[in-house]
């Protein structure tokens, strides 16, 4: 039997999102402020991607904020990490997006997290946390009791992270095949 750890504890009693999660960081006292992506973010976002991944996938950003960040907001989570004081033009921190995905290959519904980044200046400031503590309460909220993601072998940093936030290798293998 696996351990229980806090994406897979038991829910509280159920409540609706409000679009801003708590903050359930270690040091609460700083200034950062989670909270859903506007469409006014995606530049942001566009940018903060490209430096961290040295791809530039504006299209892209536009259309998950379509699919995740304007639509059934019940189950999809676009959640962005800024300062909080009250600077409009400050830089985003970090971002996160998930969705509640149900009944893939008989998977009972689960918080799927798939995409995620801290700006490297940001980082070792517990922004992550935040992020990763945000969506976790979200899921919560909708009655997900489990949350995966899928993250390269070799991607250390986010093995790493995801790993102290609890995670671990889960029930299903992911399998692929090169197209020629």
């Amino acid at each position: 039997m696996r351990k229980r750890t806090p994406a897979t504890a038991a829910k509280p009693a159920a409540r609706q999102p409000t679009g801003e999660a708590p903050d359930r960081s270690p040091n609460p006292a700083a200034p950062v402020r989670i909270r859903r992506a506007a469409v006014s973010d995606i530049p942001q976002i566009t940018e903060l991607d490209e430096r961290v991944t040295r791809i530039a996938k504006p299209d892209y950003w536009r259309d998950v904020f379509y699919r995740y960040g304007s639509r059934r907001q019940e189950e999809r989570f676009f959640l962005v990490a800024e300062h909080d004081q009250g600077a409009p033009a400050a830089p985003l921190l970090g971002f996160i997006v998930g969705e509640v995905r149900a009944w893939e290959f008989g998977s009972e519904p689960c918080g799927w997290v798939f995409a995620f980044s801290v700006d490297p200046k940001a980082r070792q400031q517990y922004i992550g946390e935040r992020l990763f503590g945000a969506i976790s309460e979200m899921f919560r909220a909708a009655g997900i009791r489990t949350m995966r993601t899928m993250v390269a072998r070799d991607n250390q940093l986010h093995l790493a992270f995801f790993r102290s936030e609890g995670m671990m290798a889960g029930h299903y293998i992911q399998l692929e095949k090169e197209l020629d």
